[in-house]
Parts: C-alpha cells; structure tokens; sequence
C-alpha cells in the first residue's frame, strides 16, 4: 500500500448526498477479486449513458457529459468531494478498490457508512469527516486542496481546516501499511516462532 503523507490536487465535487456502494460500483463488476481495473467503471450508471457490463469497451462507451467525473478540469483529481452518509448501502470492498483504482487517495464529506470508512484505511484511501459548513466552502473553492496526514490539516483558499483521525490508523497510514504489511513487520518474529513450533512437534512436518 502507498504511503500517505500529503497530498495536493484539485477536488471533484460530486454533491449528492447517501451515494451508495452500488452506486460507486454496480453490482454487475464484482466478479473479480484481483482489487484492480475497477476504475473505470467507477461511478459507472452515472459516468455513462448506456448499461455497462463486464467486458465492455469502456472508451467507446457514450460519456454523460453533464458528470462531473467527466468534466475536463477535474481529470487527474485525487480528492473527492461528497455529502452526507458517503459509501452507505452494502458492504462491498470493491466501492473503495474502484475509487482507488481510478486514482481518488481522500475523501471529504460530512459523514460516511461504517463499514465504508473502515474499508478505506484498509485500501489506502483517507476519508476525512468534515462539518457541512466547511464543505460547502470546499465545494465553492475550484482550486487545489492540500491535505496534510501528519498534521491533520486541510488548507484550501489561504484558509486551515483540521480535522481528526484515530492515531493508529493514521500512523499506517503514513508508512503505507494494509492489514498485511502489518503482519510483515513481524515476519522475522513469525519465523522463529514457525521454526520452534515445528520442533517441537516434530509429527506436522
């Protein structure tokens, strides 16, 4: 997993409120389990004008040009901008694979689903909870968004915006460490233990 330290990019304002996992990723592109090429479906009843299937042409499908995935200023973006109740729905892992895989590293909103939010972390994304207040300046300002992990600061518009995150979660988060690389930091204590144990019971050799 990518380390996240700071990040500087523009912000895609998607304004609606209680997007949900099946609206992120439909339910049609969970077949696969390998946590990538789910980007560009993502968002995918919105992001196009036709029903999208598994195996689909993504380039030669119709865009819905009124999206603001779509729109020319916000290509590139790495943050993501949304309302209340962010990620609600069914707990599918692939909501944040897809939003990853397209390139989105935070999200900013005013609350997000449980499962969703803890999903993140896992994939190396950083949902930030923010108060609408605040969101609605960010959804105002149209140029780039500075967010600093280690500080847990947000600047945007010469203006400062923290924000809070449970430490351990921001700690693996800056040495870019998922559930597994977790593990791996101990892999020299597993060993030792794996070559005692067998040892010891010699019969599961």
């Amino acid at each position: 997993m990518q380390a996240f330290k700071t990040l500087t990019s523009i912000a895609v304002p998607l304004d609606r409120a209680n997007v949900d996992t099946d609206a992120i990723i439909p339910k049609q592109f969970l077949k696969s389990i390998k946590r990538s090429g789910f980007g560009p479906n993502l968002f995918d009843e919105w992001r196009y004008e036709d029903h999208g299937e598994v195996g689909m042409d993504n380039s030669k499908r119709p865009l819905n040009k009124g999206f603001v995935l779509n729109q020319v200023q916000y290509q590139g973006a790495q943050i993501l901008l949304a309302r209340e109740n962010f990620g609600c729905g069914s707990s599918r892992e692939h909501a944040p694979w897809a939003l990853e895989d397209y390139g989105f590293k935070a999200i900013i909103a005013p609350s997000f689903a449980d499962i969703f939010y803890n999903n993140c972390f896992k994939n190396g994304i950083l949902p930030i909870v923010q108060s609408n207040d605040i969101l609605d300046e960010l959804f105002a300002f149209k140029g780039e968004i500075t967010i600093d992990l280690e500080s847990q600061s947000i600047h945007a518009n010469d203006k400062k915006y923290s924000f809070e995150v449970d430490a351990e979660r921001k700690r693996r988060l800056i040495n870019g460490l998922d559930d597994i690389g977790l593990t791996l930091q101990y892999k020299d204590e597993i060993k030792t233990f794996e070559k005692k144990y067998f040892q010891k019971y010699t019969w599961l050799n």
